[in-house]
């Protein structure tokens, strides 16, 4: 892992897989940081996968908030840039779903197809406690999940600017009517234990871009990446396989 500098800013980010292999870019959501995908980017060697930390998470630098949606998209841009990647599917998670919505939007020459997990056109800040905010990411069974430490870890490691900055970002967001003018390959996928996002609101994303594809994880947690990684890395090499992004 490393810090990479931007002209205003350093963003941590790691960058592995094959050199020449089919970019994928991870982007988490609130509180969390690139170690989201530990137990998923083993599972899919055939492609260069860039992972990061937004700003105000992880190790990336926390200027003061508020933040802006537009500026939190042009970070994510900026760092596939640097790494000169060209056609990449993009992963959202939660608030990084409305990341990668607006960067599609933006920027469909770098973009070649979408995956939402856990995410929506519109989400509502919501502070919690360590516990509560634990209960929504991981389910019914939380306590005994073994991603637990690792969740928490993330969630107290969070700065108050990163939590205030992306919080002010996606209060006033509302991408429907930019969304639904999307033509990309777009998986939705959701974990049927989601209690952050439900799956109801996740079809109905899925039914706004034309041709997308809505698949349920069954006992899959908002972080189903975490908690159920080979399912998760299953449906998600499918749909690479299936849009020829090998």
């Amino acid at each position: 892992m490393t810090l990479v500098w931007l002209s205003d800013l350093r963003l941590q980010a790691e960058l592995t897989g094959p050199d020449h292999a089919p970019p994928l870019v991870l982007i988490h959501g609130a509180g969390m940081d690139l170690r989201l995908w530990d137990a998923l980017a083993p599972l899919l060697p055939r492609h260069r996968i860039l992972r990061l930390s937004l700003r105000g998470h992880g190790s990336s630098d926390a200027p003061p908030p508020p933040y802006a949606l537009g500026t939190l998209i042009r970070d994510v841009e900026r760092l596939i840039s640097h790494f000169a990647l060209k056609e990449a599917v993009v992963l959202g998670a939660g608030e990084g779903g409305l990341i990668a919505q607006g960067l599609a939007v933006k920027r469909l020459d770098l973009v070649r197809a979408m995956v939402l997990t856990g995410s929506a056109t519109r989400l509502v800040p919501r502070p919690d406690d360590r516990d509560a905010g634990c209960a929504r990411l991981l389910g019914p069974r939380w306590r005994d999940q073994p991603a637990l430490a690792q969740v928490r870890a993330m969630l107290e490691a969070t700065r108050p600017e990163g939590w205030q900055g992306l919080a002010a970002a996606i209060a006033t967001a509302d991408l429907y009517q930019t969304t639904a003018t999307l033509r990309l390959p777009t998986l939705v996928l959701a974990g049927a234990d989601d209690r952050k996002v439900p799956p109801d609101l996740q079809r109905e994303l899925a039914d706004l871009v034309a041709g997308a594809r809505f698949q349920l994880l069954p006992r899959g947690t908002h972080l189903a990446m975490l908690t159920q990684p080979e399912a998760f890395a299953g449906a998600l090499d499918a749909f690479l396989t299936g849009i020829g992004h090998v």
